[in-house]
């Protein structure tokens, strides 16, 4: 598969410098597998909006249609129900700051040893869920998650795929990255951060996800030649985000300074996802006419930086 994530992970931690050496072409490799995938794409939502019966397309219908190889069941269980989405959670509530119980890694996954990505927020898990499903033996998944409800929905869904190389946990990140990643056997090679909550009054902003303890930790605890992707769909809160990793460059380089045939716009925001799908949020803020705002780092291999 074409992007950065999932050839990444069919490396291992031993194989360092073999990442290194083809850092190059799986960049390029992207770019092209992305124009594939947004053309496959379109031509899916052209297939299935002319079998919509004279009803207007709308952002649901398209989150639908870019997961629908999934098959997963829209009606969970009897115990769940229709989930509803809570969409602002305070982390800072009492509930949120006590650290998770750091799970047996050998009964979370089936081969513990496998690269790891962590998504960071990772909502109703569906984007997660894709990526295991295309790198079931080559890569596990760690969604971290604060609302409930949907880590519940989640887990479910990994039951009816089958899959034994993804978990989620509800979790804050700012308080369990650290504990999960260090004790986590295999090398972490891909955290991402997409489109967390904006908290935009000025007093709601300590409760942002990126502060610098966590991204402290994320740099840490990267491999040599890990990557971060990070992207939002409002400017001030993608600002903050860059800003927050662009103080990192004595150990992160961002990615079109290690290849700069990776399209980027005038203002270093990365013109492509870089993942092979969207996110639901990504989806119904580019319908709306949104833009992303996206970049990705990559962790120095001469960084020095114990792991």
């Amino acid at each position: 598969m074409g992007s950065y994530l999932c050839l990444h992970l069919s490396h291992s931690f031993s194989k360092l410098s073999t990442l290194h050496r083809t850092a190059n072409s799986l960049l390029s490799k992207s770019s092209s597998f992305f124009q594939h995938h947004r053309c496959s794409y379109s031509d899916r939502v052209v297939s299935a909006s002319a079998s919509i019966d004279a009803k207007e397309l709308r952002s649901t219908d398209l989150v639908a249609l870019e997961y629908a190889d999934l098959n997963l069941p829209y009606k969970d269980s009897g115990e769940l129900g229709h989930v509803r989405i809570r969409q602002h959670v305070n982390p800072l509530s009492s509930s949120n700051i006590v650290p998770v119980q750091v799970p047996d890694w050998n009964e979370v996954y089936k081969d513990p040893t496998l690269p790891l990505m962590v998504d960071i927020g990772c909502g109703s898990g569906r984007f997660l869920l894709w990526l295991a499903r295309r790198n079931n033996d080559s890569g596990n998944y760690l969604g971290l998650e604060i609302r409930q409800k949907l880590v519940k929905r989640a887990e479910f869904w990994v039951k009816e795929l089958a899959l034994s190389n993804i978990h989620f946990m509800f979790a804050n990140a700012t308080v369990s990255f650290k504990q999960l990643v260090s004790t986590y056997p295999g090398p972490l090679v891909l955290v991402s951060i997409l489109c967390p909550d904006p908290h935009f009054k000025k007093r709601h902003q300590k409760r942002r996800v990126v502060q610098k303890p966590l991204v402290d930790s994320i740099v840490k605890g990267l491999m040599h030649g890990g990557k971060v992707f990070v992207q939002s769909d409002v400017l001030e809160v993608a600002l903050d985000l860059r800003n927050q990793f662009d103080a990192e460059l004595d150990v992160l380089q961002h990615i079109d300074t290690i290849d700069p045939s990776v399209p980027c716009n005038e203002e270093g925001w990365l013109l492509n996802n870089p993942m092979g799908i969207r996110t639901e949020r990504e989806i119904h803020a580019e319908f709306e006419g949104a833009k992303i705002y996206r970049r990705m780092y990559q962790k120095r291999y001469d960084s020095g930086m114990e792991i």
